[in-house]
């Protein structure tokens, strides 16, 4: 399961809701970063025909099947630090995380 905190809910509704064109959060990974894989974050028009379709807080999540090996278990959080904000993965898959935050190995 992914899901999401009270504070990520809210933003990405905010998101979505600006838009006629997205319904949804897209979660993803992929490779790259200097960790070996790094974390994406889209809004979805349509689940793919092999997407995992999950529901929290409110907030619908499309997530490709590949993808979703690696977040299980992943919360996300949007937090606002200083003068910077946005949406933070935490996932107990990751081994080890660059500095950044933004890329893993598992």
């Amino acid at each position: 399961m992914i899901t999401l905190t009270e504070a990520a809910a809210k933003r990405a509704l905010e998101l979505i809701n600006k838009s006629e064109d997205y319904i949804a959060l897209r979660p993803g990974v992929q490779g790259g970063g200097c960790s070996g894989f790094s974390y994406t974050l889209k809004l979805s028009d349509a689940p793919e025909e092999s997407d995992r379709v999950i529901e929290s807080a409110g907030v619908t999540i499309h997530v490709d099947k590949k993808s979703y090996l690696y977040l299980m278990g992943t919360q996300i959080d949007f937090v606002t630090e200083d003068l910077q904000s946005g949406f933070r993965f935490i996932n107990p898959n990751a081994k080890r995380t660059c500095g950044c935050g933004e890329s893993f190995s598992v």
